[in-house]
């Protein structure tokens, strides 16, 4: 199997666009699954709801898309759960990974992109794609101010940082 990729994903803010590779050569299931997800446009709408500076801006909640239940966010899911696809890839700068709950297997919709690198993660949740365009825009949510959340974790960005979009897209067309 080639090493290069084939397609990309665009996430688009208003603080910028930021193009991934996808590793469907060690995560085929979670790629597939955040590729459908894009398509229907499930990701439009929904906000990164945590962003802990030097560590990771998380996304892909569904609940996010409503204001008045902020209580729950980070809850949500697509309905369904995926078998966790650990592998060697390391959660270096760049990484978007499946964010889960304690059951290895709990991960559908959220994810997460590394600002640094987060080795300890490594092994124990799912890489499956590299940031390779719009370092600046990963910066810029990732220096979004925050404050406490519900649970009192410094994580709660002050203003709304919405996903446009997701668009999956062929990798030629960017690398």
């Amino acid at each position: 199997m080639s090493n290069t990729p084939k397609e990309v994903a665009i996430i688009q803010t208003r603080l910028g666009e930021m193009v991934l590779t996808l590793w469907p050569d060690v995560a085929p299931n979670t790629v597939e699954n955040f590729k459908s997800l894009a398509r229907r446009g499930f990701f439009n709408g929904t906000c990164f709801h945590r962003i802990m500076k030097g560590f990771m801006i998380q996304g892909g909640d569904p609940l996010t898309k409503e204001p008045d239940r902020e209580e729950l966010w980070g809850t949500g899911d697509p309905g369904y759960q995926l078998k966790a696809e650990f592998n060697d890839r390391a959660h270096v700068r760049g990484v978007i990974s499946m964010a889960r709950g304690e059951d290895p297997d709990s991960a559908g919709s959220q994810f997460f992109i590394c600002l640094a690198d987060a080795r300890f993660l490594d092994g124990n949740y799912t890489a499956f794609g590299q940031l390779v365009q719009g370092d600046e825009a990963l910066d810029a949510i990732g220096n979004t101010p925050v404050a406490a959340g519900p649970d009192g974790e410094l994580s709660k960005p002050a203003e709304r940082i919405e996903i446009d979009s997701v668009r999956i897209a062929p990798a030629s067309a960017f690398l």
